[in-house]
């Protein structure tokens, strides 16, 4: 199977909705934020591996813990995934904290400071 290929973009997008909702609803870790999102998943081809990439709504300080939680209830995780898909393998997991909301953020401001002084 090759990267890009439609299986694979199936395969991300449903390993997406599935974390999604194991997150929100059976990680009890009390490190993890409520506002955590995932907001992409990259399969490898073999589905031996999946980097799952997260945006936390909050300080640093809760960035760092929640990345702490996901990452000591990644087994968990894993195995809830696996009872709810049915994959050849099921990948293990690697959490990776995405500020690409926020960079776009901070972007969008200083655009609108730029056209205020002009």
């Amino acid at each position: 199977m090759k990267k890009n290929s439609v299986k694979n973009i199936r395969i991300n997008s449903e390993v997406q909705r599935e974390m999604s909702q194991i997150i929100r609803e059976d990680l009890k870790d009390p490190r993890i934020h409520p506002m955590t999102s995932v907001m992409a998943v990259e399969v490898t081809p073999d589905l031996k591996y999946a980097k799952i990439f997260v945006s936390v709504l909050g300080d640093d300080a809760a960035k760092e813990k929640t990345m702490e939680g996901l990452k000591k209830s990644a087994s968990y995780a894993r195995h809830q995934l696996a009872g709810r898909m049915n994959l050849r393998n099921t990948p293990e997991l690697t959490f990776v904290l995405d500020n690409s909301i926020e960079y776009g953020v901070a972007m969008a401001k200083r655009i609108d400071e730029v056209n205020k002084v002009e």
